[in-house]
């Protein structure tokens, strides 16, 4: 749907001065999802019995996980890919002070009197490596998600949104999967768990994004009338190592 009222903008030094009423919303929104899902979404597994496919085990942040990048799209798609990828940032540091305060949290010791820490260590007690493998992947998948986001807007004339949030969803989460799987747990479970595994999830995640498809539209249309502009990266420096709108 398009909106006649909207100003079509590059993203450039020009549009600073552009009062931007949601955008601390969003990036707020982002962080949010981006830590639950990764402390209380990745502390359970589940199981489910699927017709022809058969049992299936997953972690349950998957139902909420992909959210981020539901919501990485809407901000790329709105705000543009200087303003997605300063989110990105944020939630990046975000995620690394989680683990930080896991780790020392978990390692203070109990008080006499509490009873909790076991179960508090099954749960919160996070590995490094699997800390490690999220945040690599979760970096490098959200700035190839933007950067697909925004280069296809330009390419389709902000055309055919569709196609914008699957393919860039398709890379996005395929670099994800493809990173934190292999780092996390190849060694630690058998190769051909960790290929299956990462192959189910990533076909469940790609899925989810299609399925919200139609909130995506919502949103987006709901957030560009609201902001009054229609961004193009033609002018972007698409450098992933900076956090300059």
């Amino acid at each position: 749907m398009t909106n006649n009222k909207l100003i079509k903008r590059e993203n450039s030094d020009a549009l600073q001065a552009h009062s931007f009423r949601y955008y601390d919303f969003a990036m707020s929104a982002f962080v949010a999802i981006l830590i639950c899902s990764n402390l209380i979404g990745a502390a359970k597994l589940s199981q489910v019995d699927l017709p022809v496919i058969g049992t299936q085990i997953f972690g349950a942040g998957i139902l909420f996980f992909p959210l981020s990048y539901v919501l990485g799209d809407v901000l790329t798609e709105v705000y543009g890919y200087a303003r997605a990828r300063r989110v990105i940032w944020a939630g990046f540091g975000a995620v690394i002070f989680m683990a930080l305060m896991s780790w020392v949290v978990v390692a203070l010791p109990p008080a006499d009197i509490w009873a909790g820490q076991p179960a508090y260590e099954e749960v919160f007690g996070l590995t490094p490596r699997i800390v490690f493998a999220s945040i690599i992947a979760f970096w490098a998948g959200e700035l190839a998600n933007a950067f697909v986001m925004a280069r296809m807007k330009v390419w389709t004339e902000g055309k055919h949104l569709w196609t914008r949030t699957i393919g860039s969803t398709v890379v996005g989460q395929g670099i994800d999967s493809l990173l934190f799987y292999p780092i996390a747990f190849l060694g630690v479970w058998t190769t051909q768990a960790v290929i299956t595994v990462l192959i189910t999830n990533y076909l469940l995640k790609v899925l989810w994004e299609a399925i919200l498809t139609p909130v995506t539209y919502r949103v987006v249309n709901t957030l560009k009338r609201l902001e009054g502009v229609d961004i193009y990266d033609r002018q972007t420096d698409f450098t992933p190592f900076s956090v300059r709108q």
